[in-house]
């Protein structure tokens, strides 16, 4: 059923030009969208209509890194113990979060995952999930949750020696059965200190052999690069490198924050994405870095911090601002750039028929020579009005029109008070 928008102000997201139209929209993954004078006197009926009432339309935001397993974090018992370092802040936090996991709580957290998502703009979400002791059928889970709020996406499941070779193995078995049911998505890792030689093998394999690429953190904390150095007798870049982890199509390898120029190089020299994650670098301490070093093939997360993509943005500006000076267009050209990893690695969800609506009161006059201005230091999530996911208004005035909000927060609750009775 084809959508209408009309009395837009379409603000173009590649050359942001500002258009007085309205708006024909298709609808489906492969759909599309085109500007129109008036909307035809001759439209079925059935098709939906929204007015944006001169309102600004541009397209929907995507998020290059989450961890939706966290959702159920917030507000969660404090450490059986003070955390004095990054693999402290693993064992005994996130390792123990996601070990206590099960498939009602996943579920929880992907629907409450989606349904942030979605109200703050956000249609096209790649996930790096974990949970060691609900492995199998946790990727369909996710998926079924965000199909039903109506989000595209591309997952992976967490694979890792940590828990042993069983666990280990139903992570490849999960990952194998989810890729070869046609599903879109990575062989997620979780890094090179937790991924012996034998795993790190077979998971080059599978991805190779389902034309995918891995999904792994990459030296977010030295403790990484110290590990690989002493185990392996190099640096982690360069073990993922002789594995063929760089050559595979559309890997991301998340954070990147401890490399030295050797591993720029590879990583520039190869088709790897790096995911940006400013917020949770702070928030664990791990440190900085100036990605401009890294080439241009670098998006944004939020790295199961939130579901904020403009927030993401605007800490990436305010932190590159000392890292490496980062502009306006460039800031904005990583909050863009999942578009393009999108596009170039051929995953679906991510068509011209995803746009936003939004609602943004300014102060001051905004066209196409300042809107960057106003995206760093005006548009929020707040703003957000409505938001179209392949061609089907989800949000409508703020509310999640494709399933029932008070449902999916009540359901969370409920597995986050069972998840937190187990911390």
């Amino acid at each position: 059923m084809t959508l209408y928008i009309k009395n837009a102000t379409f603000i173009d997201w590649q050359d942001l030009t500002f258009t007085k139209t309205d708006i024909e929209v298709d609808p489906g993954q492969d759909g599309g969208m085109k500007l129109i004078d008036a909307i035809p006197l001759s439209s079925p009926e059935s098709s939906t209509i929204v007015d944006a009432r001169g309102r600004f339309v541009t397209k929907s935001f995507g998020c290059g890194h989450h961890h939706i397993y966290s959702t159920l974090a917030r507000g969660m018992p404090a450490p059986a113990k003070p955390c004095e370092n990054f693999v402290d802040i693993l064992k005994y936090v996130w390792w123990h979060l996601d070990k206590n996991l099960d498939l009602e709580m996943i579920k929880a957290s992907a629907l409450a995952a989606a349904l942030f998502c979605a109200k703050n703009g956000i249609t096209f979400v790649i996930d790096h999930h974990a949970s060691p002791f609900a492995v199998e059928g946790s990727l369909f889970t996710i998926k079924e949750a965000f199909d039903t709020v109506g989000i595209s996406h591309l997952l992976c499941y967490e694979i890792s020696d940590r828990d042993g070779e069983k666990i280990r193995d139903k992570g490849l078995a999960e990952t194998k059965n989810y890729l070869t049911a046609g599903h879109q998505g990575h062989v997620g890792l979780h890094a090179s200190f937790t991924v012996g030689d034998t795993l790190l093998e077979k998971a080059v394999k599978l991805a190779h052999d389902c034309n995918t690429g891995l999904h792994i953190h990459v030296a977010e904390d030295l403790a990484d690069q110290a590990h690989c150095q002493k185990t392996y007798h190099k640096r982690v870049v360069q073990r993922l490198f002789d594995a063929g982890g760089l050559d595979l199509k559309g890997s991301i390898f998340g954070h990147c924050l401890h490399l030295d120029e050797t591993e720029k190089m590879l990583l520039k020299n190869s088709t790897a994405w790096v995911a940006q994650n400013v917020e949770s670098n702070l928030n664990n301490n791990v440190g900085l870095t100036n990605y401009s070093t890294y080439g241009d093939r670098i998006m944004l997360g939020t790295d199961g911090m939130h579901s904020d993509m403009l927030r993401s943005a605007k800490a990436a500006f305010f932190v590159g601002q000392g890292t490496e000076g980062i502009s306006f267009p460039g800031i904005y050209e990583r909050f863009r750039n999942i578009h393009r990893f999108i596009k170039e690695n051929g995953f679906k969800g991510d068509t011209d028929n995803n746009l936003l609506i939004l609602d943004y009161p300014a102060p001051t006059l905004m066209n196409q020579e300042n809107f960057l201005g106003h995206f760093v230091f005006g548009i929020e999530s707040s703003h957000v009005d409505s938001v179209i996911s392949s061609g089907r208004l989800i949000v409508s005035d703020k509310k999640l029109l494709s399933a029932n909000e008070d449902d999916i927060l009540s359901f969370a609750k409920e597995m986050g008070s069972k998840l937190w009775q187990k911390l």
